[in-house]
């Protein structure tokens, strides 16, 4: 496959560079595996995702063949999560992203943009080509049910049906709804634990949803008192901002990038925008 460099001479990007970025896709490929798997003993059941990032062979469509990142990851990576299992298994799982992701772009000659360890259904961690490298990217998902109704002031009784349907409901109606917050966190500040997240996660976004009526017990959705709509977009957006300075407070260098919450499994919103 052919890569183009940037031009020495100029930033201005080349003809071949913007036609190569049109077409540049990203491959995203899931190993699964477990350590330990034996029918006596206790077993760990992990995902590693790697993202790759270019142009497909214009004869056979691929970016890269999906079985070499399997042999990728089964030969370089899955035995460094294993020998730590085995021999230390206290450290954070964080503290081994710099190795992973140090084997995986060594032994791999495709670009590598981002390494995810899926270590629970609902948390993952991450390194990839924007993080420095003694940060990583942390996701942990959340759950939370509350009740809401859709419902302008501005608008007729007539429109307001039209707009938002069965969301317009006078008693309102509910959600089981999952939040979930992509934080970069300082990979040796082993303060800075998911159980910290879990405190601040539970102190400023769950206890103030949780089985809640949004537009009747929260001020920031009582559009009575200045507050605003209480869409899956203004959730977002109001989770975001009140998690943001507590997230900042976990360590130094610690930042909240954004929160994603659905309202359904097929709709979900992100806050702030991100590509």
């Amino acid at each position: 496959m052919i890569y183009f460099m940037p031009n020495a001479d100029s930033n201005t990007p080349t003809s071949h560079e913007q036609s190569s970025a049109q077409h540049a896709v990203i491959l995203h490929r899931v190993v699964r595996f477990e350590i330990n798997p034996t029918t006596t003993g206790l077993g760990r059941y992990y995902e590693l995702a790697i993202a790759c990032q270019g142009t497909p062979d214009q004869e056979t469509g691929y970016l890269v063949d999906i079985h070499a990142i399997d042999d990728l990851v089964r030969t370089h990576l899955i035995p460094i999560i294993n020998a730590a299992c085995q021999s230390a298994p206290e450290p954070s799982p964080a503290s081994l992203l710099p190795q992973l992701w140090a084997a995986a772009n060594a032994n791999f000659n495709h670009p590598i943009v981002s390494l995810t360890w899926q270590l629970t259904p609902m948390k993952r961690i991450e390194m990839n080509t924007t993080t420095a490298s003694d940060h990583f990217v942390f996701r942990q998902r959340y759950e939370f049910s509350a009740s809401h109704r859709l419902h302008s002031e501005k608008l007729s009784p007539e429109t307001n049906r039209q707009v938002f349907g069965k969301c317009n409901n006078p008693n309102g109606h509910g959600h089981n709804y999952t939040v979930e917050p992509t934080l970069t966190l300082p990979i040796n500040d082993h303060t800075c634990t998911h159980t910290a997240v879990d405190s601040i996660v539970e102190e400023f976004i769950l206890a103030k949803l949780d089985h809640k009526h949004l537009n009747a017990d929260c001020p920031s959705f009582d559009q009575t008192a200045g507050g605003v709509m209480p869409s899956v977009e203004n959730i977002a957006k109001y989770c975001y901002q009140q998690l943001q300075a507590p997230a900042g407070g976990l360590a130094d260098g610690a930042e909240l990038v954004s929160i994603t919450v659905w309202e359904t499994d097929r709709t979900s919103c992100t806050y702030p925008a991100t590509i």
